[in-house]
């Protein structure tokens, strides 16, 4: 099985996922900013794993810090550059605030003793996210079917997280039930992470999977063929609205049109309480080229604009369920949400 990311001594290393599905080749950072830029760059991506990369990247910073450093002034400059890496993933904020508080609690120490402190939350965040997925995959294999297709948009597997996958976690755990599985795949135009990640990723696993255009899935859900939908998430708000890869919400109405079940699979640190609704989630605007080209090849003329906003928000009266690390969260999710938080 490949890894995602790890800590290696001194390094962070990760999967380049811009190279796949056609090589495996592991980048190895060790400079904090490296690893920043690598977010930004999307040699690792997903909500889960962003958070833990981040986790890592400050912890890097943190162990490269000489004795003689104003420690509490470089450690607010490593999180602002980690910050802005990039602006939606809230579990980017939530490892970053994790990481300052234990700071804070623990700023009285060595510089020695610091480092290994972080180093050590760092890992255990990467553990710990694997742990939650797995408990995703419990709580959300039931609700598959059992038999037939399921849909899924962009990639919500180990790839975007530190293993196992939040929606293809639920996928996972429905197969680990005996249910026999086959899965469509968007393409998620422009960087096709359904196309190029998903497919391999299951492919890895021996579970069917068939890739399809993002334009193709009303098709196959007129024709009766898909029988649930699954999305991971990089931003809920607390009312239950869901900010995922760009397409997401197209893919929800046409479930609601058609009468199939949309489920959203994440951990309960990707709900963003502090945002009250959908309309206050930052959506990251990347390079309109992003977009107009295909492998290095551009498919539009010369001269004419390009968007790429890279994520859109699905309205929570269009989501079946949200599925987290700690039960199956249904309507009205400001409850529901708010119960398993604090409960």
């Amino acid at each position: 099985m490949f890894r995602t990311l790890y800590w290696d001594g001194d390094a962070v290393v990760m999967l380049d996922q811009r190279l796949l599905p056609h090589e495996e080749k592991y980048n190895r950072y060790e400079k904090f900013e490296d690893v920043a830029q690598a977010i930004t760059d999307l040699v690792v991506r997903g909500a889960p794993a962003i958070g833990v990369a981040a986790g890592m990247g400050i912890a890097l910073g943190v162990a490269k810090l000489p004795e003689s450093a104003d420690l509490a002034s470089e450690f607010e400059k490593i999180c602002e550059r980690m910050a802005k890496a990039r602006p939606t993933a809230v579990n980017l904020f939530w490892a970053i605030d994790r990481m300052r508080k234990l700071f804070e609690a623990n700023n009285q120490r060595s510089i020695s003793e610091l480092k290994g402190i972080l180093i050590e939350e760092a890992v255990r965040m990467h553990d710990e996210d694997i742990a939650s997925c797995k408990a995703i995959g419990r709580f959300g294999g039931p609700l598959m079917p059992d038999e037939g297709i399921v849909l899924t948009h962009c990639n919500a597997g180990a790839l975007a997280t530190a293993g196992y996958g939040t929606a293809l976690g639920v996928i996972r755990g429905a197969i680990e039930l005996g249910k026999r599985i086959h899965v469509y795949s968007d393409e998620t135009r422009p960087f096709n992470q359904g196309a190029r990640l998903t497919t391999w990723e299951l492919m890895k696993d021996g579970i069917g999977v068939t890739h399809i255009c993002d334009n193709m899935a009303g098709y196959y859900m007129q024709q009766g063929k898909i029988e649930a939908v699954v999305v991971g998430s990089d931003r809920i708000a607390a009312n239950g609205d869901v900010a995922n890869k760009i397409g997401t919400f197209s893919v929800a109405v046409l479930a609601k049109e058609h009468g199939i079940p949309f489920y959203v699979a994440a951990p309960l640190s990707t709900v963003d309480f502090n945002c009250p609704d959908g309309s206050k989630i930052p959506i990251e605007e990347r390079s309109g080229d992003e977009s107009a080209y295909i492998g290095g090849i551009r498919i539009t003329p010369e001269g004419v604009p390009s968007a790429y906003p890279a994520f859109d928000v699905t309205p929570a009266r269009l989501v079946t369920a949200i599925i987290t690390d700690k039960g199956v969260a249904e309507p009205p999710y400001l409850e529901s949400l708010l119960k398993q938080r604090d409960g």
